[in-house]
């Protein structure tokens, strides 16, 4: 019978005999070859969440990393890499490129006894139970330079699967897991990327009179307008109605729904009614972002702005519009006050600033529905991310003792 505490709570089937104990020196050999020049091989670093990846660009420039007395280090294939200052918050990894590269000096390098172990080992290395482990033995006089030294890593001890079968399945899934969770931030950045410029070409640029890319079906000229033409201002106020928050990531959101602390004030007598397909904006924040489309009824706060729609204005194509440079620097310049903590723009300022506009609504909401749904892409590759994410941490958790 297996002994719950050497047996982890989530194995793969025709597995079940006890993990054995082994010391980290039975598995990891520090290393002590040295290279003076980096250029020998691809200069590579450390990250918490990556591992060993290679350097970007601008530390590849000679001026940042190449002097007389630099030394780096050698690291062959499947080797382990680990930064002794960070070493308990996730600083180390192996290497995986297939290639010697070169890392800084300051790293620890490890061999290890088995390199089909390698994948295995930096994913338990990962579990919050053996970062905690690396805390608890961390040396050094201050807090924020504690170091985890090959003298004692050596002697810790871990519990291992009894047969290579069951590590390389573990390791496997795992990397599968990384590897899934690498193309979907992959396609997240893209669709982030691809909104980018489609807020950049479905919008006139400059003293264009016609966006780059258009719709089937328009063509004639936006038109210069003020704001004012569009949006008259709301100020109606409605103390008992559902409080609404600003952001500038993610447009108006329902203050309940948001892990923030309550500032409100008590009495919310001069509260600021908020209708369904309003704008409301902070208005020391407009230039900033702060603003958004409302898809609530609710109040903001009177520090706020919020405009209603003129007809023929679609106010969602506002919204999207409103988050624009070009735009945001319009708010910025047109806002009031000696400081940019000072700054505001109030509904007055706010009506006299000129952009341009298409005459049919249709094309207005044409270009708002396809940007909104581009919204919903992200949205729901964030939720699948998140998904991915939560899942291999909870594998972190039950694969590992």
């Amino acid at each position: 019978m297996s002994n719950n505490d050497r047996s982890p709570e989530l194995r793969f089937n025709g597995y079940a005999e006890d993990w054995k104990e082994r010391k980290l020196s039975e598995i990891l050999q520090e290393r002590q070859n040295k290279t003076a020049d980096f250029k020998e091989n691809p200069l590579y670093s450390l990250t918490i969440e990556d591992g060993v990846t290679p350097k970007t660009e601008r530390y590849e420039r000679s001026f940042l990393v190449q002097k007389e007395d630099s030394i780096f280090k050698i690291v062959h294939p499947n080797e382990f890499v680990t930064n002794p200052m960070n070493f308990r918050f996730g600083s180390f990894g192996y290497n995986k490129a297939g290639f010697n590269v070169s890392v800084s000096g300051y790293y620890d390098v490890f061999s290890i006894d088995d390199d089909q172990c390698s994948s295995f080992w930096y994913s338990y290395f990962k579990t919050a139970k053996s970062l905690k482990k690396f805390d608890n033995v961390a040396t050094g006089s201050l807090i924020e330079k504690r170091r985890v030294k090959f003298s004692t890593l050596k002697d810790m001890k871990f519990l291992e699967p009894p047969t290579m079968g069951e590590k390389k399945k573990i390791a496997q899934y795992l990397e599968n897991l990384d590897d899934l969770i690498s193309l979907q931030c992959s396609k997240l950045e893209k669709l982030k990327s691809m909104k980018i410029s489609c807020l950049q070409k479905m919008f006139p640029q400059n003293d264009d009179s016609v966006p780059e890319i258009r719709f089937n079906g328009f063509t004639t000229e936006w038109r210069k307008r003020t704001l004012g033409s569009c949006f008259e201002e709301r100020l109606e106020s409605m103390p008992d109605g559902e409080l609404l928050s600003v952001t500038i990531s993610s447009g108006i959101k329902r203050s309940a729904d948001l892990d923030r602390h309550d500032n409100s004030n008590s009495d919310k007598s001069k509260y600021k009614k908020v209708c369904v397909g309003d704008i409301a904006y902070n208005s020391m924040r407009m230039w900033q972002g702060a603003s958004g489309f409302s898809p609530y009824e609710g109040i903001v706060s009177p520090a706020y702005t919020v405009v209603k729609p003129n007809e023929g204005m679609d106010s969602l194509f506002f919204a999207y519009m409103f988050k624009k440079k070009n735009i945001t620097h319009l708010f910025e310049i047109n806002s009031q006050g000696l400081t940019s903590d000072t700054w505001n723009l109030k509904y007055p300022a706010f009506s006299k600033i000129v952009v341009r506009v298409p005459d049919d609504i249709k094309e207005q909401r044409k270009i708002a529905g396809f940007l909104q749904n581009l919204d919903e892409m992200i949205m729901y590759a964030e939720q699948e991310l998140e998904l991915t994410k939560r899942m291999k941490k909870g594998c972190l958790q039950k694969m590992f003792l």
